[in-house]
């Protein structure tokens, strides 16, 4: 699968401490299992000249006070709270000065963010979406971008998950509804 790097950026969802390392709130060894290849494609996608985006999801402790519906910490309990270690890029994924980096507050990283200008002004279209959770701030994100009319493709073996099923559903509900799948070993940029 090929990639004009001009107009393809890598977007690494929430690759953070709360989630990557066994202390974290929401730690998923699935998450920790994909740090290093995802190092490995982001050297790749770096030396040919594609964009790299990392998300940080951070959460106000006060986020969900009044909220009439929406309130992650009941769904998980507290996670991620801004100034917290958990916030924090892993170590393995040092961001670069030429990397953006788009703070979110919900599962989806279009959501209230400035992430769709970004990827405009820039002249991205396609996204290679990488990173965690699967079937929650991944599967959100790339679909979120799928309706901004951008092209979304997982790399499959780069996404990690709670379990495992979490995993393949979240694929194939993607492949299905409005994404595509590679492999990291399938892409190749121009």
């Amino acid at each position: 699968m090929a990639f004009d790097s001009e107009r393809t950026a890598v977007i690494v969802v929430d690759m953070q401490k709360g989630f990557c390392h066994p202390d974290g709130s929401l730690y998923a060894p699935g998450s920790e299992d994909v740090i290093e290849p995802i190092a490995a494609f982001l050297d790749d996608a770096r030396e040919a000249g594609a964009s790299v985006i990392f998300t940080r999801d951070v959460h106000p402790p006060e986020q969900f006070e009044g909220t009439h519906y929406y309130d992650e910490f009941e769904r998980w309990g507290e996670h991620l709270l801004e100034g917290s270690w958990e916030t924090a890029i892993v170590d393995w994924l040092a961001v670069e000065d030429s990397d953006h980096v788009v703070t979110k507050h919900t599962y989806d990283a279009f959501y209230e963010t400035e992430l769709e200008g970004w990827l405009r002004a820039h002249g991205i279209d396609d996204l290679l979406v990488c990173g965690t959770l699967a079937n929650v701030c991944v599967l959100h994100t790339a679909s979120s971008a799928a309706l901004r009319d951008f092209r979304p493709v997982l790399v499959e073996d780069l996404i990690g998950a709670i379990e495992a099923d979490h995993r393949e559903y979240a694929l194939d509900h993607a492949d299905w509804l409005f994404g595509e799948l590679t492999a990291a070993e399938d892409v190749a940029f121009d």
